[in-house]
């Protein structure tokens, strides 16, 4: 079994501001920094080896991976397919106007239609096929191990329904926590949750459940 730790990047100014990030490349803001210090820390004491370190190539991503990558001695391997969802025109979108803004666009990504296009964007099943796509060969390269992945929100609520079972457009019961550690065990087909939402390396201002 390949074992995927998860982890989604600090925080930044959009999340607490509520604002979509998607594509936009965001910088963590300084508790999204000392969030990942704290996890480097924290997974750096573990007596648990890991053959290989992956992240996103969004600068609040791989800004997470690097204090891990030193802890560690692993190198960042960059990978696009590992991406938060493009939201298009529906990016950096003041949330209070988004439906006066981008109508259209926000009742899509409300829908959870796997079909349904948002302007400029990935729709949600287009997102779905690259987010399993780029975990399954992840999984495949490599057999047996267990490997690091710094991701984003968006990319994770995909992968937890994927090894829970759970429809597209079910409640989703789990958070999806800044700089939290997610396990996931993946054999062939088959995926399981092994672990979710693990912050017990942060301090009391630890991360909420916050938008892409």
């Amino acid at each position: 079994m390949t074992e995927i730790w998860f982890i989604r990047h600090g925080e930044t100014a959009w999340n607490r501001e509520g604002r979509l990030q998607g594509w936009q490349d965001i910088a963590l803001n300084p508790a999204g920094r000392s969030q990942a210090a704290q996890l480097a820390a924290r997974i750096g004491a573990m007596d648990a080896p890991f053959q290989a370190l992956y992240s996103s190539d969004l600068q609040r991503a791989y800004t997470t991976a690097e204090p891990l990558s030193d802890a560690l001695g692993l190198r960042i391997r960059s990978e696009p397919g590992l991406r938060e969802r493009c939201y298009g025109v529906l990016e950096g979108l003041d949330p209070r106007r988004i439906d006066e803004l981008a109508p259209q666009a926000a009742a899509a990504r409300r829908s959870r239609d796997p079909d349904l296009p948002i302007e400029g964007g990935e729709s949600l099943g287009q997102f779905q096929a690259r987010i399993l796509a780029t975990v399954d060969d992840i999984a495949q390269r490599h057999a047996g191990e267990r490997v690091l992945a710094v991701t984003h929100g968006g990319v994770m609520d995909i992968i937890w329904r994927r090894a829970s079972g759970a429809a597209l457009d079910a409640v989703r019961p789990v958070p999806l926590l800044n700089a939290s550690i997610n396990r996931v065990g993946i054999e062939g087909r088959a995926w399981q949750v092994l672990e979710w939402g693990d912050i017990a390396h942060l301090d009391a201002e630890s991360a909420t459940d916050i938008v892409p």
